[in-house]
């Protein structure tokens, strides 16, 4: 088991990874529990492969668990299923003190972690990501909310969780579409901030994807340990943390354009995000031509969506992706803020785009669908 700490005073925790982990999770919950009972939420598809083991794993430390699954997807981060929650918590008699649990992907941590942070103006919460982009990301660092109408986590609260549970061994149960999907947030991690990490990855990628356990808990450890470092210098995002928004402006944009529909993953949209920003820094003449093709390369070599031609059905033209762009939460005084790079490695956050430049990398990625 590896462990990251996050160091923020006063709400510090521990990352735990490694395989194994839901068996131990009675003893590591344990000795943060003010009585011996826990209020599990999960969905339905996680419930059905590891809930049984999540009981077993508390039940070895005489913890007592109560458990709601909500429908999995991306349409349960929503206002019924939240209100859902947070009666059925009350209903449990969840007082103050107690621990509730999140298990399952972002979906799950996202809509869990803001229900702890209103019930009863914020009761503790534990994070048990089942999937690679939960437990590389939205996992840590206290981000919970839920989707609007209007757009994507625009309702919420920054909540930190007590302890983070992320069991390798869980990745074995995804699809081979959901691994990589978690792997776009992976990519990001060595795009904005750790070259070597990104050159790591072109190597041992593909070991991790075919499930060598070794490259699965260095590529999350390394993921979990950046995301800490920026968290803790930057917890709501006033400045640093936003370039761990990199590929996101473009990929908010894409998911609304597909209706948070199974026709693009969150991650995905990143990974195109990514590719799509390295494009427009290259354009911008901030980074090498090269460094946009060296992108597209890895992500083309781990079998990903890399263009706007692999997103299946019609896609708004440039000028409604970039009026789905304004709605996005990293909007300042009117202007969009950009994550640019001046290299791999090397991200920053600007507000100073042209938008002809936003509108012509559309354009020629919109050309290529044909």
């Amino acid at each position: 088991m590896e462990t990251v700490h996050v160091g923020l005073e006063g709400r510090e925790y521990d990352i735990h990874i490694g395989p194994g982990l839901l068996a131990q999770a009675g003893a590591l919950i344990g000795p943060l529990l003010a009585r011996p009972r826990v209020a599990v939420v999960t969905d339905e598809t996680v419930a059905a492969l590891h809930l049984d083991a999540l009981r077993d794993g508390l039940a070895a430390s005489g913890i007592e668990m109560v458990a709601l699954a909500l429908p999995p997807g991306e349409g349960t981060k929503s206002w019924p299923h939240f209100t859902r929650t947070v009666e059925w918590l009350l209903e449990q008699k969840v007082e103050r003190r107690d621990m509730v649990m999140a298990f399952g992907g972002g979906v799950i941590g996202d809509l869990v972690g803001f229900a702890a942070a209103v019930l009863r103006r914020g009761v503790r919460f534990v994070q048990i990501p089942t999937t690679l982009l939960a437990q590389v990301d939205s996992s840590v660092g206290g981000k919970t909310g839920i989707n609007a109408p209007q757009g994507k986590n625009l309702i919420g609260a920054f909540h930190q969780p007590s302890l983070v549970l992320a069991d390798t061994q869980v990745l074995g149960s995804l699809t081979e579409r959901d691994y990589l999907a978690g792997y776009g947030e992976v990519v990001k991690y060595g795009l904005l901030g750790d070259s070597e990490f990104f050159q790591w990855l072109e190597g041992n990628g593909s070991r991790a994807a075919s499930g060598d356990m070794a490259a699965r808990i260095a590529a999350v450890r390394r993921s979990v340990e950046m995301k800490a470092r920026i968290v803790e210098r930057d917890e709501t995002e006033q400045g640093d943390r936003a370039l761990l928004n990199l590929g996101h402006t473009f990929c908010h944009a894409l998911e609304a354009a597909t209706g948070y529909s199974d026709r693009l993953l969150h991650g995905e949209g990143v990974a195109i995000g990514c590719a799509l920003a390295f494009g427009l820094s290259a354009r911008l003449g901030l980074c090498s031509q090269e460094d946009p093709s060296r992108v597209r390369a890895h992500l083309r070599d781990m079998k990903m969506k890399v263009d706007l031609s692999d997103i299946p059905g019609d896609l708004p033209d440039a000028d409604g992706l970039i009026t789905l762009m304004a709605q996005d939460k990293k909007v300042v005084a009117g202007k969009l803020n950009f994550i640019l790079a001046r290299g791999i490695g090397d991200a920053f956050v600007t507000s100073d785009v042209p938008p002809d430049a936003v509108r012509a990398v559309l354009q020629d990625a919109l050309a290529q669908r044909g």
